[in-house]
Protein backbone atom coordinates (compact mmCIF):
# COMPACT_ATOMS: atom_id res chain seq x y z
CA UNK A 1 0.00 0.00 0.00
CA UNK A 2 1.46 3.58 -0.63
CA UNK A 3 1.74 6.73 1.02
CA UNK A 4 -1.52 8.19 -0.70
CA UNK A 5 -3.83 5.53 -0.10
CA UNK A 6 -2.77 5.43 3.77
CA UNK A 7 -3.67 9.31 3.89
CA UNK A 8 -6.77 8.59 2.07
CA UNK A 9 -7.63 5.69 4.55
CA UNK A 10 -6.53 7.62 7.37
CA UNK A 11 -8.66 10.26 6.35
CA UNK A 12 -11.89 8.39 5.98
CA UNK A 13 -11.03 6.96 9.51
CA UNK A 14 -11.00 10.44 10.81
CA UNK A 15 -14.30 11.29 9.79
CA UNK A 16 -16.47 8.78 10.84
CA UNK A 17 -17.84 9.87 14.34
CA UNK A 18 -18.54 7.63 17.82
CA UNK A 19 -17.20 7.78 21.50
CA UNK A 20 -15.16 5.67 23.32
CA UNK A 21 -15.19 4.73 26.53
CA UNK A 22 -12.39 3.15 28.63
CA UNK A 23 -14.00 1.31 31.53
CA UNK A 24 -12.40 1.53 35.04
CA UNK A 25 -12.03 -2.10 35.12
CA UNK A 26 -9.24 -1.15 32.28
CA UNK A 27 -7.17 1.25 33.93
CA UNK A 28 -7.30 -0.50 37.87
CA UNK A 29 -5.92 -3.54 35.39
CA UNK A 30 -3.39 -1.25 33.57
CA UNK A 31 -2.29 0.60 37.03
CA UNK A 32 -1.82 -2.90 39.03
CA UNK A 33 0.72 -4.31 36.72
CA UNK A 34 2.68 -0.75 36.44
CA UNK A 35 2.55 -0.83 40.13
CA UNK A 36 4.04 -4.40 40.81
CA UNK A 37 6.75 -3.74 38.10
CA UNK A 38 8.01 -0.91 41.31
CA UNK A 39 11.10 -2.30 43.57
CA UNK A 40 10.01 -2.48 46.62
CA UNK A 41 6.20 -3.33 46.26
CA UNK A 42 5.54 -6.95 47.25
CA UNK A 43 1.75 -6.75 46.96
CA UNK A 44 -1.44 -4.85 46.59
CA UNK A 45 -4.20 -4.95 48.86
CA UNK A 46 -5.59 -4.19 52.00
CA UNK A 47 -5.78 -6.95 55.08
CA UNK A 48 -9.00 -8.69 53.71
CA UNK A 49 -8.19 -8.61 50.14
CA UNK A 50 -4.83 -10.64 51.14
CA UNK A 51 -7.09 -12.62 53.53
CA UNK A 52 -8.89 -14.27 50.60
CA UNK A 53 -5.98 -14.03 47.99
CA UNK A 54 -4.87 -16.54 50.86
CA UNK A 55 -7.35 -18.59 50.54
CA UNK A 56 -8.60 -18.58 46.92
CA UNK A 57 -4.05 -19.76 46.93
CA UNK A 58 -4.99 -22.86 48.87
CA UNK A 59 -7.46 -24.06 46.86
CA UNK A 60 -5.89 -23.45 43.06
CA UNK A 61 -7.91 -20.33 42.02
CA UNK A 62 -4.28 -18.36 42.48
CA UNK A 63 -5.16 -16.27 39.74
CA UNK A 64 -8.46 -15.41 40.73
CA UNK A 65 -9.23 -11.19 40.89
CA UNK A 66 -5.66 -10.74 41.03
CA UNK A 67 -5.23 -7.94 38.35
CA UNK A 68 -7.69 -5.44 40.27
CA UNK A 69 -6.80 -6.28 43.67
CA UNK A 70 -5.86 -3.52 45.80
CA UNK A 71 -7.05 -0.80 43.16
CA UNK A 72 -9.91 0.98 42.43
CA UNK A 73 -9.73 3.55 39.76
CA UNK A 74 -12.53 6.31 38.56
CA UNK A 75 -12.54 7.37 34.47
CA UNK A 76 -14.25 10.47 33.56
CA UNK A 77 -13.84 11.49 30.17
CA UNK A 78 -10.36 11.49 29.61
CA UNK A 79 -9.39 11.94 32.98
CA UNK A 80 -8.60 9.41 35.48
CA UNK A 81 -8.06 8.84 39.28
CA UNK A 82 -6.77 5.62 40.49
CA UNK A 83 -6.14 4.89 44.08
CA UNK A 84 -3.84 1.98 45.28
CA UNK A 85 -3.46 0.14 48.24
CA UNK A 86 0.28 -1.44 48.66
CA UNK A 87 2.42 -3.37 50.98
CA UNK A 88 6.20 -2.51 50.84
CA UNK A 89 8.95 -4.31 51.51
CA UNK A 90 10.97 -3.76 55.03
CA UNK A 91 13.71 -1.50 54.42
CA UNK A 92 12.25 0.54 51.43
CA UNK A 93 12.00 4.07 51.80
CA UNK A 94 7.73 4.76 51.34
CA UNK A 95 8.45 8.13 50.23
CA UNK A 96 10.71 6.79 47.73
CA UNK A 97 8.79 3.77 46.42
CA UNK A 98 4.98 5.48 46.19
CA UNK A 99 7.04 8.08 44.24
CA UNK A 100 7.70 5.67 41.89
CA UNK A 101 4.68 4.31 41.68
CA UNK A 102 2.60 7.15 41.24
CA UNK A 103 5.26 8.25 38.46
CA UNK A 104 5.29 4.58 36.70
CA UNK A 105 1.22 4.42 36.92
CA UNK A 106 1.04 8.03 35.47
CA UNK A 107 3.27 7.44 32.72
CA UNK A 108 1.53 3.94 31.94
CA UNK A 109 -1.70 5.38 32.21
CA UNK A 110 -0.98 8.72 29.69
CA UNK A 111 0.40 6.05 27.01
CA UNK A 112 -2.92 5.18 26.50
CA UNK A 113 -3.98 8.44 25.64
CA UNK A 114 -5.78 9.56 28.74
CA UNK A 115 -4.72 11.88 31.32
CA UNK A 116 -3.82 11.41 34.93
CA UNK A 117 -5.37 13.55 37.59
CA UNK A 118 -4.34 12.05 40.74
CA UNK A 119 -2.79 8.64 42.27
CA UNK A 120 -3.51 8.12 45.59
CA UNK A 121 -1.92 6.00 47.62
CA UNK A 122 -2.40 3.72 51.05
CA UNK A 123 0.43 2.01 52.24
CA UNK A 124 -1.26 -0.73 54.07
CA UNK A 125 1.36 -2.89 55.57
CA UNK A 126 5.36 -4.00 55.23
CA UNK A 127 6.61 -7.10 54.44
CA UNK A 128 9.09 -8.55 56.90
CA UNK A 129 11.93 -10.48 55.56
CA UNK A 130 12.85 -11.48 52.13
CA UNK A 131 10.67 -10.86 49.04
CA UNK A 132 8.98 -13.40 47.74
CA UNK A 133 9.76 -14.46 44.19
Amino acid sequence: MDHEATQELTMASAAVGGTTQVSDEVIEKIAVAAARAVPGVVELGGDVARFFNAVLDRVGLDQVGDARRGCSAHVTGDAVVVNLVLVIQAGHPVPEVTGQVRARVTETIEAYGLRVDAVNIRVDDVAMGEPTA
